[in-house]
Order: C-alpha cells, then sequence, then structure tokens
C-alpha cells in the first residue's frame, strides 16, 4: 500500500498545525566543536564537495527525503514527527539565499540520503540556487552520528541545520519544526552574531 499521491502544491503548502512536531531527543547535542570529516560527497550541480576542506562560513540543512509530484509518499509519512517538509524547506532556502550570503554564508547545501539523481529533479523543480549533497552512503551520517529514522526500509536522516566556519560544525540545529521557517531561524542567529 502506498501513501498519497501528491502534486506540487502539496508538496510545497502544508498545514504544520495538523502535523506532530519532533522532540529533542539529543541526538545533535554532541555535534558543536566536532570537526568535519573528510567525505567526498556527489553534488547537484555535478561537484563532488568535501565540506571539511570548504573555507568561510558554510551551512547544511539535512532533511529526510523530498517527494515528487504524481509519485507516493511512505505510508503514514504526515504520522511521523518531523519527516514532512523538506520541499517547503529548500523553497525556505532559496527564498532567503540573497540574504544568507549577505549575512557572509559562503556555502550553502541541502543534504538527505536520497541519490543525486533524486535531488536533481528537486532542484531543478524548485530552482534552487545551491547543490544539494548526496548522502546516500551513510558516510557522512556515520561519520558524525548524525540523528537518522527508518522508514519503509530506508535510513533517512532527521531534519537539522549544521552552521559550520572553516571545517568545524559551530552550531546544530535540532529538531526543526516547522522545516519552512529553517532558513528564517538561520537568518537571526547570524544576525544576532554580526550585532
Amino acid at each position: 500500500m502506498t501513501g498519497p499521491v501528491m502534486n506540487t502544491a502539496s508538496l510545497a503548502s502544508v498545514d504544520w498545525s495538523t502535523l506532530p512536531a519532533p522532540v529533542d531527543d539529543g541526538a545533535a547535542a554532541h555535534l558543536p566543536g566536532l570537526r568535519l570529516p573528510e567525505v567526498a560527497l556527489p553534488a547537484t550541480d555535478g561537484r563532488v564537495v568535501d565540506l571539511s576542506a570548504l573555507r568561510g562560513l558554510v551551512v547544511v540543512y539535512a532533511y529526510p527525503k523530498t517527494g515528487r509530484p504524481g509519485e507516493a509518499l511512505p505510508d503514514g509519512w504526515d504520522a511521523i514527527p518531523g519527516a514532512r517538509g523538506c520541499t517547503p524547506q529548500s523553497c525556505a532556502f532559496r527564498d532567503h539565499f540573497a540574504e544568507l550570503r549577505g549575512l557572509g554564508v559562503d556555502h550553502l547545501f541541502g543534504l538527505s540520503t536520497q541519490t543525486t539523481e533524486w535531488q536533481a529533479e528537486m532542484a531543478a523543480r524548485t530552482h534552487l540556487p545551491f547543490a544539494i549533497l548526496s548522502d546516500a552512503g551513510l558516510r557522512l551520517a556515520d561519520a558524525l552520528n548524525l540523528p537518522r529514522m527508518s522508514v519503509a526500509g530506508e535510513t533517512l536522516l532527521k531534519r537539522l541545520t549544521l552552521i559550520c566556519r572553516d571545517g568545524v560544525i559551530e552550531e546544530a540545529i535540532y529538531p526543526i519544526f516547522p522545516p519552512d521557517a529553517n532558513a528564517a531561524e538561520v537568518v537571526a542567529r547570524l544576525r544576532a552574531r554580526a550585532g
């Protein structure tokens, strides 16, 4: 049995009041202060990115799984706290992209365990001005012990955002809800640092 079939509007428009919010289970508390591992990840723009080698301010938002218009989401997807909202989260980072750059963000990436091919469809459909990284082999997730969930036999990342500088994680925002407010929260945190 499959979940509801999504159209473009239903992927982007969500009534957050009808969905369960994730709770802070402490699964990201260990991340601030960690050095990013040397892991090469394929990106939707054709590059291979090693986050540990990037200089400057880097923001990486991790999400479980993006849907595609006309295809079903896993059964019970909306009942899983924090699962729904990957497309709205990505679109919010797209909409705040110029503002983030103006606040000194040198590199912005999305991250999931989906393949680059799957991610590229969403990136093109939503006109993202930044790349999405694939951790399909869970190499980064394992090295950092990132929080995850298992859904319909797939290992997916729980939603979190890392603010890093010169290869070191400075902040981990977790849990995130609603997802479409995540980019504005990153903007607010960076403004507070600058103030």
